[in-house]
């Protein structure tokens, strides 16, 4: 998984990580689907799959929102991780608590707080969080956010509302409950609001297939292509595909079927062999962590140079291979996915094949 070092790096301005958030978001939401029995206090199915989508598109106004004026709010700091930004975790942790702990009205219209909870960050930066989700259309009644000194702890009650699209408030406390009960978390925290994550909230399990084509839908089409045809050759070939989300999005593909006591997902990743990457350091890539090259040194002399010196130069830490600054070196051998790797198909996929178990191949 994606993790941090000792290096400091400086962000990029918050509207360039906007505009990363967007390639996150799930594009084809499904209207009507099952959903799991945590979620039936709720509202019907049929509103809080309304509510989903209308929080997924309230999302790409946030995101334009934020490469238009998000440099008033955040900018740009030295840190360890390029996609800390801590206004936008305090944005994504209000919304959550907004949604958790409101009531929804009976109409639906509106979330009210009749006592304000405790939250992990300062009065201040909590008022900040709400004057730019009020630019993005919330309405909060029951504090003036005009005022130039606001006094959150005079709040006695706060009623939300949406009034662009209020089915939204739905979509808020469902994805508010399924970031409290159900999401899955890593090193980082990094799954939010922001990945608008609903297929976790379904009752029936998603194909992995359908999350990768979600990811990889800004892609060109013949990239597009040659990721969906490479995951499915390996999925045909008995690999098991497991999705991470931390500073980045992992699809990683592991041989298992050998395994003789149950694994968790954190386990299949530790043994991944390969897997799609998407962060906004690498962008899109693969990595690919070679453990048996000396076994077909044959085999990589056929290939091109550009493979053969990425091989040849191997994986680990950056700083202890080669005394430069930390790269992700330790994820594994970085090809980028882009143009150039459609000439290299057939080759990568000899490559992949070769550092796989026999017993697959055969």
């Amino acid at each position: 998984m994606s993790t941090n070092h000792d290096e400091m790096e400086m962000q990029k301005p918050i509207g360039e990580y906007a505009k990363y958030i967007k390639n996150l978001l799930p594009v084809n939401i499904p209207e009507v689907y099952a959903l799991k029995p945590i979620f039936k206090d709720v509202a019907s199915e049929k509103n809080i799959c309304k509510g989903i989508i209308a929080f997924r598109d309230f999302l790409y106004l946030f995101c334009d929102r934020l490469v238009s004026d998000g440099h008033l709010f955040a900018k740009p700091q030295k840190t360890k991780n390029l996609t800390d930004y801590s206004f936008l975790n305090n944005v994504n942790y209000l919304l959550t608590e907004i949604g958790y702990n409101g009531k929804l009205a009976k109409n639906g219209g509106s979330l009210l707080i009749t006592e304000m909870p405790k939250l992990k960050i300062s009065a201040p930066k909590q008022i900040e969080c709400l004057r730019f989700l009020a630019l993005c259309g919330f309405v909060f009644n029951g504090i003036d956010l005009e005022i130039r000194a606001v006094n959150i702890s005079e709040v006695q009650s706060l009623e939300v509302s949406y009034p662009n699209n209020p089915v939204l408030l739905t979509g808020l406390k469902a994805l508010s409950i399924a970031g409290k009960k159900l999401w899955v978390r890593f090193y980082n925290n990094a799954d939010s609001l922001y990945r608008c994550d609903y297929r976790v909230m379904k009752a029936e399990d998603t194909d992995v297939l359908d999350i990768l084509k979600d990811i990889i839908h800004p892609l060109p089409k013949k990239l597009q292509k040659f990721a969906l045809e490479l995951h499915q050759r390996y999925i045909d070939m008995g690999m098991t595909c497991v999705t991470l989300n931390d500073n980045a999005v992992h699809f990683a593909y592991s041989y298992i079927k050998n395994s003789r006591r149950t694994l968790s997902v954190r386990d299949i990743y530790q043994q991944r062999v390969w897997e799609f990457y998407l962060s906004m350091k690498h962008g899109y890539c693969l990595f690919v962590r070679t453990k048996k090259t000396d076994k077909y040194a044959d085999v990589i002399k056929k290939f091109p140079e550009y493979l053969q010196k990425k091989i040849a130069q191997g994986y680990g830490c950056d700083r202890k291979l080669r005394n430069e600054r930390c790269q992700g070196g330790c994820q594994g051998i970085c090809i980028p996915l882009n143009d150039s790797i459609l000439e290299m198909k057939q080759d990568i996929e000899i490559w992949l094949d070769n550092e796989l178990p026999s017993s697959i191949k055969n």
